[in-house]
């Protein structure tokens, strides 16, 4: 018997999140209804994604790997290759950045991450399951903003409108300059032309 991801110490928070956004329970029955425990007598969540029953319907299995990646994937938000390998590395330190990206791209196939261009440098991934969102990346502090996909509704009608074009924004990133920093750019301005 496999034993549950979610019964881990320490991950309570990502899984449940993860868990929630997957929108998938698991109905623990016992005498006192209450959830089992681990071997540790602990049992850290109560709702519980099964990331083994969702590749095995696929056709695959829930390896050490894959679960390392899908927990450093959620337990970052967004993470590059680089980044998700040293989040692995503090679990499984003989891991190499092959088997990250040979496990990143069997994941995105199967639908469980996908990633974004957030520059130039390597892509970004993040759970699938995250609500989808556009990333706004200021070319300054190099900040990334999530925001709600609904505020390009008006462009993907017009782009299917006038040219039958089906837009998948997901992977979308909008490159600019953030609050902050315009704002700092402006009062720069400002003092510049004032002296």
């Amino acid at each position: 018997m496999h034993e549950d991801p979610c019964k881990r110490i320490g991950h309570k928070l990502r899984f449940q999140r993860t868990c929630e956004r997957f929108a998938i329970t698991k109905i623990y029955q016992s005498s006192d209804n209450e959830p089992p425990t681990g071997g540790n007598g602990i049992y850290t969540a109560d709702v519980a994604i099964d990331w083994q029953v969702l590749l095995r319907a696929q056709g695959y299995r829930l390896t050490p790997q894959r679960q390392l990646v899908l927990e450093a994937v959620t337990s970052l938000g967004h993470g590059t290759p680089d980044e998700i390998l040293a989040e692995v590395r503090k679990t499984a330190g003989g891991v190499n950045a092959s088997t990250i990206y040979r496990t990143l791209e069997l994941l995105e196939e199967l639908g469980l991450v996908t990633h974004a261009h957030l520059g130039h440098g390597a892509p970004t991934y993040h759970a699938a399951s995250d609500s989808d969102h556009l990333h706004l990346v200021c070319r300054d502090c190099g900040s990334v903003q999530e925001i709600d996909v609904a505020v390009t509704s008006s462009l993907i009608e017009r782009l299917d409108g006038e040219h039958g074009f089906e837009t998948d924004v997901r992977h979308f990133a909008i490159f600019g300059r953030c609050r902050t920093c315009r704002d700092a750019a402006r009062a720069r301005r400002e003092a510049a032309a004032s002296s």
